[in-house]
């Protein structure tokens, strides 16, 4: 009897290891798809494809990084509002599909406020303004000044309509009192390689896909949108130093976001995945190295990011004269 107790008791403590380990396992071993809004290229698709192989290590299953571009980011995102809820389809979301949708189109096949549950930020990173060399523009009064000369401005491309950088054109087009004709792309890469092959002068973009051309003399850094100029870009002045802008604030960030539908405990392990892997040194160095800020923190604080970001970007939508479809 005391044998078949204690065999009892060893059974037990195994069931419990097995199920603290279950715990800690994704709710599925199949392969995981980090979905990104854009095409490849871009600043979300380098930070997905920096964390996908250690988010992989992490779960021990298969991550892969998949692009579905279009509708600016809308595409993206309705594929994973429509995918099981168990974690194993994650959006690495912008501010285009998620927070300044809903004041450009009347009707969405989602609600980002409740189709898509938060789960973490992952960076932000400052806009920053571009103009190939050949244009002469080597400052943002050149470019003011440029635009003003003309009666048909200055063509500047985006990741897309209605997009942060997008919006942030036609704050600064607003405040500086000229001409800026928008060009909207599927993504930060392809808008990126226009302006690279001269084909449109100037860009509006996350600092990552332009990072490498700004150091290789390709492209001229005009301005940050940020605040402040930044540390790794010290010499790039910021929007605000000029008269008349030191409001000026645009940033643009990428987050973990999945199915709205997926439970809660499922949300907070990734939240605890996506946290761990963004503390390790390897991916912080190689997200700064591209021109991005690591972040990561609660569920509960990328929540409250997320409506602070809509109250902004409806005051940004105001300038873009944009009519919601």
């Amino acid at each position: 009897m005391r044998l078949i107790g204690m065999s009892a008791v060893v059974l037990s403590i195994v069931a419990l290891l097995a199920g603290a380990e279950a715990g800690a396992q994704p709710a599925s071993k199949g392969t995981v798809t980090f979905v990104v809004p854009f095409a490849p290229g871009g600043g979300h698709d380098s930070v997905a494809r920096i964390l996908a192989p250690r988010l992989a290590e992490r779960l021990g299953q298969s991550v892969v990084v998949e692009n579905r571009p279009g509708a600016n980011g809308m595409v993206g995102a309705d594929y994973v509002v429509q995918a099981k809820p168990d974690g194993t389809t994650i959006l690495l979301a912008s501010p285009a599909e998620t927070v300044i949708a809903p004041s450009l189109y009347k009707a969405m096949k989602y609600k980002p406020d409740t189709d898509l549950a938060p789960v973490a930020l992952v960076h932000t990173t400052p806009v920053v303004i571009v103009a190939n060399p050949a244009t002469g523009i080597r400052t943002l009064a050149d470019m003011i000044a440029r635009a003003k000369s003309g009666s048909d401005g200055l063509a500047y491309g985006t990741p897309g309509e209605g997009s942060s950088q997008h919006l942030g054109g036609a704050w600064l087009t607003h405040l500086a009192g000229i001409k800026l004709v928008h060009v909207p792309y599927k993504g930060a890469g392809p808008a990126t390689n226009d302006v690279v092959a001269g084909h449109i002068p100037l860009a509006i973009v996350g600092m990552a896909p332009v990072l490498p051309f700004i150091r290789s003399g390709k492209l001229n850094a005009i301005a940050v949108t940020s605040p402040q100029r930044v540390a790794w870009a010290s010499d790039v002045p910021a929007v605000a130093e000029l008269p008349g802008m030191s409001q000026f604030s645009v940033s643009h960030w990428a987050g973990v976001m999945v199915p709205g539908r997926t439970p809660p405990d499922v949300v907070q392990r990734l939240q605890a995945d996506f946290a761990a892997v963004l503390q390790q040194p390897e991916v912080r160095a190689r997200m700064t190295e591209i021109g991005v800020d690591p972040m990561g923190g609660s569920t509960a604080a990328f929540r409250d990011f997320l409506t602070a970001e809509r109250r902004r970007f409806v005051e940004m939508y105001k300038f873009s004269g944009l009519t919601p479809e």
